[in-house]
């Protein structure tokens, strides 16, 4: 059952954000598989008043591509409505000139099409799965160690995430092991970046109060919105774990057992 205590601000609300892996649907083998209830919860906020966007740390392929992916798993969404952690980064580059290594999975390279990497002075590392090699990993932190005022981006800093055959390391495990071999910090675009949920709610037009996130990571889709302001509800989907209920920094607003649930406990307290 569902925490009962987080929809009764739900009156004032005027936007929704969604998590898409592990709220929408699992990845894996092919398009990965829709959650149960997760395609209608997405047509019934589309019907309603809320605005909605759709903001994920996916760096595994160029938006067009992600958007299509979720099409033929039956939802209607856009481009223009999704936020990921590429896009920001590209803009990042182009103002600070700088000139990236990529360590990212192949169907993410598009999307830095624009960017010049010649004599990169910089590092950008996003879900690079199987290319997350001892050698492509070495050949970063050379490029990195090499530089006088090394620099590191990294798309997200996620520790795990689900798949259809269970969970996967994710990018924040391999900038952990860069920070610590170069001794510094690196920059985050994406989830829990107050900059990119930012991003997201400027697009919107609105301000952190009038808006909830729902997301299956407590620390990085729950935590990061509160962080900024917003209300954030996690999913007993994805990537949850029954300890998330009990972590010792981050409590979620409210606790449900999937998106269907919430858009409905969301929408019948406001009437819809």
């Amino acid at each position: 059952m569902a925490d009962r205590d987080w929809p009764g601000s739900a009156k004032s609300l005027k936007g929704v954000i969604l998590d898409m892996c592990g709220v929408l649907y699992d990845s894996g083998e092919g398009d990965g598989v829709a959650i149960r209830g997760s395609v209608e919860a997405v047509k019934k906020l589309k019907a309603s008043d809320l605005q909605l966007r759709f903001c994920t740390n996916e760096t595994q392929a160029s938006r067009e591509t992600f958007v299509a992916k979720l099409g033929r798993l039956g939802f209607d969404i856009s481009v223009s409505e999704v936020f990921s952690p590429a896009p920001t980064a590209v803009t990042v580059l182009k103002d600070r000139g700088l000139r990236p290594h990529l360590l990212v999975y192949d169907g993410l390279l598009s999307e830095f099409d624009s960017v010049d990497k010649t004599n990169p002075n910089c590092v950008v590392i996003g879900d690079a799965a199987e290319k997350f090699t001892y050698q492509n990993l070495n050949e970063a932190f050379r490029v990195l160690i090499g530089l006088e005022n090394p620099v590191l981006f990294s798309l997200g800093q996620g520790r795990y995430y689900k798949e259809t055959d269970g969970l996967k390391l994710d990018v924040g495990v391999y900038m952990k092991a860069l920070e610590y071999a170069c001794d510094l910090k690196a920059e985050v675009i994406g989830k829990p970046s107050p900059m990119f949920f930012q991003s997201v709610l400027t697009d919107m037009g609105l301000q952190p109060h009038e808006a909830l996130m729902i997301g299956d990571d407590l620390v990085n889709d729950v935590g990061g919105a509160q962080h900024c302001g917003m209300k954030g509800v996690q999913v007993r989907t994805g990537k949850y774990r029954p300890s998330d209920e009990r972590h010792p920094t981050v409590s979620a607003d409210g606790t449900v057992d999937n998106l269907a649930q919430a858009v409905d406990m969301l929408l019948s307290q406001r009437g819809l």
